[in-house]
């Protein structure tokens, strides 16, 4: 359930951003919410992250399909129990869920996330595939950790 819960969640929070920039901004608008560290500004991404590829929708979609066909699989896989990975991929899933709604829906993805120390504007979709990821990786540092010192333990015992 919190696969779910985590994917759904953060697609509506997603698209309901994206609505709001949409509806309150022209494209190439900017806000600054703090000058010269933080705005918001409307940017329509043809392409991957850092507009890589851009044109290329068809790629974007079998990759985001294939994830959240991924994420579906995984969260039968993953025990109940081992919550921080269930809600990783969900928060994956959710994330590639928003960007492919855009890029069915109009063709390029809706960024507005423009922090100036980062070259590109991104979206909170972006965000949670990479903190997503980022949990995951971090998750399994620590079982190797965990599993290291259990052999180094089990040795130590000889």
């Amino acid at each position: 359930m919190l696969v779910w819960l985590a994917m759904i969640g953060v697609w509506v929070i997603d698209r309901f951003l994206k609505f709001q920039v949409q509806t309150n901004f022209m494209e190439g608008e900017t806000l600054k919410v703090i000058p010269k560290v933080f705005h918001v500004t409307y940017v329509l991404n043809p392409g991957a992250a850092f507009g890589l590829m851009a044109g290329q929708t068809w790629i974007f979609v079998v990759t985001a399909l294939l994830v959240v066909g991924g994420v579906i699989y995984g969260q039968f896989r993953i025990p109940r129990g081992d919550k921080l990975t269930r809600l990783a991929i969900g928060m994956i899933g959710g994330g590639a869920l928003g960007n492919l709604y855009d890029r069915l829906m109009i063709g390029r993805v809706v960024d507005y996330l423009d922090f100036q120390i980062w070259p590109y504007v991104f979206n909170f979709a972006d965000s949670m595939i990479v903190v997503g990821v980022g949990l995951i990786l971090f998750l399994l540092y620590r079982q190797e950790k965990e599993q290291d010192k259990s052999i180094a333990e089990k040795q130590g015992d000889r």
